[in-house]
């Protein structure tokens, strides 16, 4: 059967379709981004601008449109965590259902890292451990475990593009404003740190998002990001603009502005759980709700 998954968050809304069969994984058929570039809409009192929910609506529309055209047997419309925490996130909702007649769904920050940790495990068939890393535009998600559900999930408010507003208003950035970005990350992911301390160590740890992507691909290693690699690139990022940025490999332009922000949230974390290396998974959220709704079809 032909299933889809419609991914709107703060830089783009997202379109899967894929092939589903019994006994294999899904294999993609079509894929469509439609932009929404929400970093800069999220004004001081939690509430989506105006011109950021005309960009959801616009760029919802298009992506349904693709999705009847192929005329798949469900979809999945999930709204991640720019539009679910907006404080106006009912009338985005219901502007959505008006245009389009899909109701935008959420999943709370630790019941998608739940979902991804089960895509990654079931990809790399992790039975002996496999602690995920997700760095999204507005949260990170952290999980961990050696069963089928992960034993630690948790939601983390620090997204890159978050952590952009919030700390690195200039670019070229400043080295205090950076250092800012790093005790900040710090302070949130300790206590993350010393729950993990508690358990053994896994024999794979994953980073799943377009940041990681970008950042491995910036490292000069595509499926793997090492420390200390990335920790050299932080102040040659620093000192750049984002068009030089998005003129690195591998980066997109929609994303440059907060790759600084990626950048010193992966190596801050990777210190404080004491990471030198990470495997960049190209499974994540989209792909374990594929799974699951694929799996409450069939019955």
């Amino acid at each position: 059967m032909l299933l889809a998954v419609l991914d709107v968050g703060s830089n783009s809304a997202h379109l899967q379709i894929v092939q589903a069969r019994r006994g294999k994984p899904p294999q993609l058929v079509y894929r469509l981004k439609a932009p929404t570039r929400l970093a800069e809409e999220v004004r001081a009192d939690g509430a989506l601008s105006p011109d950021g929910v005309e960009r959801v609506v616009d760029a919802v529309s298009c992506t349904v449109k693709a999705y009847r055209r192929h005329e798949a047997t469900d979809l999945i419309p999930l709204a991640t965590a720019t539009i679910r925490d907006a404080t106006n996130n009912a009338e985005i909702r219901r502007r959505v259902r008006e245009a389009t007649g899909v109701e935008l769904r959420s999943l709370s920050g630790e019941d998608e890292a739940r979902v991804t940790f089960e895509a990654v495990r079931r990809l790399h068939a992790a039975s002996d451990g496999l602690w995920l890393l997700d760095i999204g535009g507005m949260s990170m998600e952290i999980a961990a475990g050696t069963g089928a559900e992960p034993d630690l999930a948790v939601s983390l408010p620090i997204g890159a593009g978050l952590l952009t507003r919030r700390f690195l208003p200039e670019h070229p950035a400043g080295r205090d404003a950076v250092e800012r970005v790093r005790r900040h990350v710090r302070s949130l992911v300790k206590p993350v740190a010393r729950e993990l301390a508690r358990s053994a160590r896994p024999r794979r740890v994953v980073g799943t998002s377009k940041t990681f992507k970008q950042l491995a691909c910036l490292t000069g290693d595509p499926q793997r990001l090492e420390r200390r690699a990335l920790r050299r690139w932080v102040p040659r990022l620093r000192a750049m603009t984002p068009p030089e940025r998005a003129a690195l490999p591998g980066v997109a332009a929609a994303r440059a502005r907060q790759l600084l922000a990626g950048a010193v949230t992966a190596v801050t974390v990777m210190e404080a759980l004491d990471l030198r290396t990470l495997d960049v998974c190209p499974w994540a959220l989209r792909e374990g709700l594929l799974l699951r709704r694929y799996a409450e079809l069939r019955g």
